[in-house]
């Protein structure tokens, strides 16, 4: 049984990567909804206080990046140049991708590598040569099943189109190099057997392993048609296939045969976020390169869903690609990094609309979290001239909200930090949120205030620290998904001087109750969320 990335021992790194992007574009709202996940899980992951080590870049060989850059007027290495330092690197910055490595196919500290990947491979025996005929799909860069097929209507009519980008195949035909993928579909069998997480959402599993138990073919893993590609060392006519070369990074970015106090460090990777359109390179090549050549299996492949758009998936073949600055320039970046994350339940397809953006906006963040923030602080300022209160008065109203919190916090640190359910975690801390409303709305603050004798003024306290108790504890909480706002909250609750920075905090001690010091300062920031113009757009 092989090795797998969630039996890593010791202290060793908390992996994970997205797939790495085609830079025959700029990248569009759904390349940005899995590097946004994985960052999310990451920065979870570090503020569990473990080592993380997060992954994402480029895919820039193959013939559609070749093609498009033909039809630029210029070479493909000035192609991928210009796109990834003008729109992929540009990109992640603005939406606080905290990765740690960027990982770009065409260079030497990868190229060199896969070149001794496969060439071990070819030593071994697994690699052999051989000839192949058949409709293949340029935009995924892959021959196709006849049976995965559609056919064509109007000015496509009579012809077979790929079902992904809805485009005409082409009949290819060439001697190959191919690998023994077929003589893997028992040894991956028992290894979904063995992991039935694995594969998630357990959908995407089951398709996978009807798919290998229906049997696999030998892969061709060369052209020759074309030489935008890492070339075969024993046979420079050829070039490797681009998702042998681009499966590789994920070894070759964390010291595959150049750091190996690094790469046993690191590899495999805990988790492999992906598409669930190229599922199966990384459910069933991927672990069978790995097997083949004698190494450990990542832990888990998880497969998002599609963005939708009018019905449609997300992309710029299908001209519903949107920009995520489209978005960030009217919400916000960390509303942005919320919502997807938020309206989409992970692993499922989702439809996006700005109406449905607008509506959540104003009603999770404007008015439930942001006002809540804002009537406190505006609350400690008039009562207590800005100094965080002492709690001396409480009863079972406060212990309620201590047991939410509790419940709050073991439920967003199991469904985010292990099972990837993002919106069940988010919802979770939401759901506490608004109790801690209730709560106000219940206990009436702005009445008790009334009340000058000193039992009324010990209530007063109370409430007002157990609703900023929480706030910090929800920024402690919400810190992954919106930094910069739960930033924000952190100093107007006065606990960067008070505990430290935010980052440092632990997730799964955020329900520790009374961690804000009495008599930190509390002030009135900025809003948390504004309120939204009206653009007049559609999406």
């Amino acid at each position: 049984m092989a090795a797998t990335g969630s039996e890593k021992q010791g202290a060793a790194a908390y992996y994970v990567s997205t797939p790495i992007y085609y830079v025959n574009d700029a990248p569009h709202l759904g390349h940005a909804y899995t590097t946004v996940a994985g960052d999310v899980l990451t920065r979870w992951h570090r503020q569990r206080g473990e080592k993380v080590w997060y992954l994402t870049g480029t895919d820039e060989h193959g013939q559609k990046i070749m093609r498009t850059a033909e039809a630029n007027g210029v070479t493909p290495q000035e192609w991928c140049d210009k796109l990834v330092e003008e729109a992929w690197k540009p990109l992640w910055e603005h939406l606080n991708i905290a990765n740690d490595d960027f990982i770009r196919t065409t260079e030497k500290r990868h190229t060199d590598r896969v070149k001794e990947f496969v060439q071990d491979l070819y030593d071994k025996g697994e690699i052999y040569k051989g000839g192949y005929e058949g409709p293949y799909c340029v935009g995924c860069e892959e021959y196709k099943l006849p049976g995965d097929l559609i056919d064509g209507e109007g000015e496509y009519a009579g012809e077979k189109l790929c079902p992904i980008h809805k485009k005409p195949v082409e009949l290819l035909k060439e001697e190959n190099y191919f690998f023994k993928l077929s003589e893997y579909g028992p040894r991956l069998l028992e290894l979904y057997e063995a992991d039935p997480g694995f594969i998630q959402p357990e959908s995407a599993r089951n398709e996978v392993v009807n798919f290998v138990k229906q049997g696999l073919q030998d892969l061709s893993i060369s052209r020759s048609t074309f030489d935008w590609g890492v070339k075969v060392p024993w046979d420079e006519k050829h070039v490797i296939y681009v998702w042998i070369d681009a499966l590789l990074n994920y070894a070759t970015a964390v010291g595959y045969n150049e750091n190996p106090a690094k790469f046993n460090d690191t590899f495999p990777a805990n988790v492999h976020l992906v598409g669930k359109d190229i599922l199966r390179f990384h459910a069933i090549i991927w672990p069978a390169m790995l097997m083949a050549n004698g190494l450990p299996v990542p832990g888990r492949i998880a497969a998002n869903g599609w963005l939708m758009v009018g019905g449609e998936k997300m992309s710029k073949s299908n001209l519903t690609g949107i920009k995520p600055q489209d978005l960030t320039s009217h919400f916000g970046v960390d509303a942005y990094r919320w919502y997807f994350l938020r309206a989409i339940a992970f692993g499922q397809d989702g439809s996006f609309s700005w109406e449905d953006f607008t509506a959540r906006y104003t009603s999770e963040l404007a008015n439930d979290y942001g006002n809540l923030a804002s009537r406190v602080a505006a609350m400690v300022g008039k009562y207590f001239g800005g100094a965080l209160p002492e709690a001396t008065a409480s009863g079972d109203a406060e212990q309620a909200v201590r047991d939410g919190l509790a419940q709050a916090v073991a439920t967003a640190d199991r469904k985010i930090g292990d099972e990837l359910d993002f919106q069940g975690g988010i919802l979770a801390v939401f759901d506490f949120v608004k109790q801690v409303n209730g709560y106000l709305t219940e206990q009436e603050p702005w009445k008790v205030a009334k009340d000058d004798s000193p039992e009324g003024q010990a209530r007063l306290a109370t409430i007002l620290y157990t609703a900023a108790e929480s706030l910090r504890a929800v920024a402690v909480l919400l810190n992954p998904v919106m930094p910069e706002t739960s930033q924000a909250l952190w100093d107007s609750l006065g606990a960067e001087a008070a505990l430290g920075a935010l980052a440092e905090q632990r997730v799964q001690d955020a329900g520790a109750w009374g961690l804000l010091p009495v008599g930190s300062t509390v002030t009135k920031g900025a809003v948390l969320f504004p309120r939204l113009e009206d653009p007049k757009k559609d999406a």
